[in-house]
């Protein structure tokens, strides 16, 4: 089967670099299903997981937002947080989303609700992936 290199880099580390046969990422319009010789790209990335088909099997990493560029046969994501499921800690990814929803009940001028919203689904696609290892 054909595969492309995958690049997956924060700007603390880089997360992931294998060759892979597809990924699906949720872009700014929707879901993408990226295969070998893809048409070169570029778009911003909404929060949500990034699955990798590798070897006949799917990875799944949280992935908060970004860009992807693809190009030729490789795919590079530049993304503000990527986390694999066994690096997320549930409890905290719980505490967090509890937070942002109290912060977005609470109704009140001096809350950024963008930043709590964009904070809700982070802790919640942080906790989605992870309840897919486990």
């Amino acid at each position: 089967m054909s595969t492309f290199l995958l690049e997956i880099v924060t700007p603390e580390r880089k997360v992931y670099g294998q060759d892979v046969e597809m990924i699906i990422v949720r872009g700014a319009e929707g879901e993408l299903g990226i295969l070998p010789h893809h048409i070169p790209l570029v778009t911003p990335l909404e929060i949500g997981p990034l699955q990798i088909k590798r070897n006949g099997a799917t990875e799944i990493i949280a992935v908060s937002g970004g860009f992807m560029e693809v190009r030729k046969n490789k795919v590079v994501i530049l993304a503000e947080t990527a986390e694999f499921p066994s690096e997320i800690d549930l409890e905290r990814a719980l505490a967090a989303q509890q937070r942002a929803e109290k912060r977005l009940q609470a109704r009140r001028d001096d809350v950024d609700h963008r930043r709590a919203e964009m904070a809700l689904q982070r802790a919640l696609n942080r906790m989605k992936v992870a309840k897919k290892e486990h």
